[in-house]
C-alpha cells in the first residue's frame, strides 16, 4: 500500500486504479454484516477496484457499480475487477457526482450505498451529497455507508450534512475489527485518521 505521501502523487485519473486503505476497512464492515446483506439491492458510488461492492456481490446482494462518466480508467477498473470475480452479470454505470443524468433517474431502488474514500477533494464534496440526497430521497430507508480518511482538520461535511437534511452516526473501527495496523494483509499507515459513518435522511425512521 502507497504511504501517505506517495498517494498524494497518484494523478486525479489514476485514484480509481488502486486499493486504498478506506476500501479495505470498508469491506471489513461489509464482511461483519454479512448475513444481512444477501438480498440487500446495494449501489457502489466511485467505486473504482470495487473491492466493498464486489465483496457485498460475493456476500448476496444485488450488487451495481457505479464510478463517473467522466473516467473511463475508473470504469474500466469496475468491469476488471467484475469479470476476475466472476460477477459478469453485476451492472456497471457512469454516474458522476452532482449531475441528474438518465442512468441516475433510471437507477432501480437500493437499501444500501456504499462509498470508500470519496470525500477526498472539498471540492466534490457538496456534488457527492447532493447525488447521495438525490438517492435517499428517493430511497428514504436506504442507508450510504461511508469510510474517509482525515486528511485534515479544516475538512468537514457537518454543515453539508445539515444543509441537505442528513445525519450521520460514526461507526468505531473496534466494533468491527477495523483496528489494525494490517487488515486482510493490507497495511493501513495512518489507519487512525480512518472513519466510519452511516449516512441517512435526517427525517428517516431508523431501519
Amino acid at each position: 500500500m502507497e504511504e501517505p505521501d506517495q498517494q498524494r502523487r497518484v494523478p486525479d485519473s489514476q485514484y480509481g486504479t488502486y486499493v486504498w486503505p478506506c476500501a479495505v476497512v470498508l469491506a471489513q464492515y461489509l464482511w461483519a454484516s454479512r448475513g444481512s446483506l444477501p438480498g440487500k439491492r446495494v449501489l457502489e458510488v466511485g467505486a473504482g477496484v470495487s473491492l466493498p461492492g464486489v465483496l457485498a456481490a460475493k456476500c448476496g446482494a444485488e450488487v451495481t457499480l457505479s464510478d463517473s462518466e467522466e473516467l473511463p480508467r475508473c470504469l474500466q477498473s469496475c468491469r476488471r475487477s467484475c469479470l476476475l470475480n466472476g460477477l459478469s452479470h453485476v451492472p456497471v454505470l457512469g454516474l458522476t457526482w452532482g449531475r441528474v443524468s438518465p442512468e441516475l433517474l433510471s437507477l432501480p431502488p437500493v437499501d444500501i450505498i456504499l462509498g470508500s474514500d470519496i470525500f477526498f477533494d472539498p471540492k466534490d464534496f457538496e456534488d457527492i451529497l447532493t447525488t447521495v440526497y438525490f438517492l435517499l430521497e428517493k430511497n428514504p430507508h436506504a442507508q450510504f455507508w461511508t469510510t474517509y480518511q482525515v486528511r485534515s482538520a479544516d475538512w468537514s461535511i457537518e454543515a453539508l450534512l445539515y444543509k441537505w437534511k442528513l445525519r450521520s452516526i460514526p461507526i468505531p473501527l473496534h466494533s468491527f475489527g477495523a483496528d489494525k495496523e494490517h487488515l486482510a494483509s493490507s497495511s493501513l499507515p495512518g489507519r487512525h485518521t480512518i472513519e466510519m459513518m452511516i449516512i441517512s435522511l435526517a427525517q428517516a425512521d431508523s431501519t
